[in-house]
């Protein structure tokens, strides 16, 4: 199974929703295919300029590595020169922050992974978990 079009833009959807729900800043969702690539985003109105990027790269992160953004931050704490050369060496589009959590089918595959930019990293993640949970798939 892959992820599809309708399941990323109903992620985002149900994120922002939950994010309005909750009170929280303006925030920028990025949702990536299981290759790191951007599936869906958006902004909403009064996000900062720096809302894709890092939405985007706490995504990117957590696919590429196969778990939550949060699980990345808490591993860098016991070997940062590691993380600090992957940050380097993906030009940017690693960033082991919590705010990301993976997807996965019902079968446990990593199908992507959805990003959040806005809140505190609590409120990021819970709205990526939120939006995922709408369709029925898992999260990481």
């Amino acid at each position: 199974m892959s992820l599809t079009l309708a399941q990323a833009q109903t992620i985002i959807t149900t994120a922002l929703a939950k994010s309005k729900e909750m009170g929280y800043q303006p925030m920028g969702i990025a949702v990536l295919d299981a290759s790191g690539n951007l599936k869906a985003f958006a902004s909403e109105d009064g996000a900062s300029m720096f809302r894709f990027d890092i939405a985007r790269a706490k995504a990117w992160g957590a696919v590429g590595m196969g778990v939550s953004s949060r699980t990345l931050g808490e591993r860098a704490k016991g070997n940062p020169n590691f993380f600090v050369s992957l940050a380097a060496t993906s030009d940017g589009k690693f960033l082991p922050q919590t705010g990301a959590v993976v997807i996965k089918d019902a079968q446990g595959q990593l199908i992507g992974a959805v990003g959040a930019s806005g809140g505190t990293g609590d409120e990021d993640e819970l709205i990526c978990i939120a939006g995922i949970a709408a369709v029925g798939l898992a999260h990481g």
